[in-house]
Parts: structure tokens; C-alpha cells; sequence
């Protein structure tokens, strides 16, 4: 029998991430952003750049998860990113670079929060974030594309820092 959203056994956890979206605009991905923060236990969602997060697509691909997850819109992802390296945390951009090492080389650690940070859907996690993360992960591709929509990137990338964070 296929479960519901009443009956999973999924026990509530929060973890010790943040997701800052470094000018993230479509409406359908800010939703589903949301919803990924959920599902994943995200501490923060933080919106950066001129984002305008709660027109009818960005609502329906919410699910309402905009109503429970922990949120923050700021106009500077490099602000963003000074006061959040200030405060301890591990700032880690996921994007594709010629120094970037592919997340699975990875070991995730909880000894200070993590903050992971995704880009535009057309240029990606900027240069200027770039400079400013402790280190840059990719996510092997095998076809011709050397790209992915910004979403289901930052599913695999959740899902491979929560499973490591949920081992320690």
C-alpha cells in the first residue's frame, strides 16, 4: 500500500544547512526550492537577488511548503555569504569549475553549519560567491549536457550532505 503524507513514518530532523540561492528567479524553481528545503531539513532558504517569490507558479510548485520552511530574501549573496562566513559556517558552491571536485570526493562534516550555495539558472553561483566559498563541488555528468536544472542539482547535492550528516 503506498503511503500517504499521513502515515510515512519519516521522523522530523533539522539540519545544520542553509541554502542560499545566489539570484535564483524562476518562479517554478523558488517553489520547488521551498519544497527541497522541507524535505531535506534545511535550517534556512535564503533568496538573494531581485526575487519576487510568491506569485501563483511559485505558490503552486510550493505546495506550501513557503509557509513552514524558515526563509530569508536579501538583495546581496556576497553580504550574504561575508556574514554567514563570519558566523563559522563551511560556505560550499555548487557548480561546475576547473576547480571544482566532485561531490562524492566529498566528506561533509557537522563541526560548524554548512551553507550550500546555488546559482542562476543561466550563469550559475556567481564569481565573485565563487572566490568566496571554502570549496566548490560539482556533480559528475555522463552525456553531452555539462549542465542541470539548478533544482534537481541541489536535490542530489541535499540528499548526498544529509545522508554523510546523518552517519556521524
Amino acid at each position: 500500500m503506498q503511503l500517504t503524507h499521513y502515515n510515512t513514518k519519516f521522523k522530523r530532523h533539522t539540519f545544520p544547512i542553509s541554502l542560499v540561492c545566489d539570484n535564483v528567479t524562476n518562479a517554478p524553481n523558488i517553489g520547488s526550492l521551498f519544497r527541497t528545503a522541507d524535505a531535506f531539513g534545511i535550517e534556512t532558504l535564503i533568496l538573494c537577488g531581485e526575487v519576487i517569490p510568491f506569485g501563483r507558479k511559485m505558490t503552486k510548485t510550493s505546495r506550501a511548503t513557503e509557509k513552514v520552511v524558515h526563509y530569508k530574501i536579501e538583495t546581496s549573496t556576497v553580504e550574504v555569504i561575508e556574514q554567514l562566513k563570519s558566523k563559522g559556517h563551511q560556505i560550499i558552491a555548487l557548480e561546475i569549475t576547473e576547480n571544482s571536485t566532485p561531490i562524492h570526493n566529498i566528506t561533509f562534516s557537522d563541526e560548524s553549519p554548512i551553507t550550500l550555495v546555488v546559482g542562476d539558472e543561466n550563469f550559475g553561483v556567481s564569481e565573485d560567491v565563487l572566490k568566496l566559498s571554502d570549496a566548490i563541488i560539482h556533480i559528475d555528468m555522463f552525456g553531452n549536457n555539462s549542465s542541470m536544472n539548478v533544482v534537481q542539482a541541489t536535490n542530489i547535492a541535499l540528499y548526498e550532505i544529509t545522508k554523510q550528516l546523518r552517519s556521524l
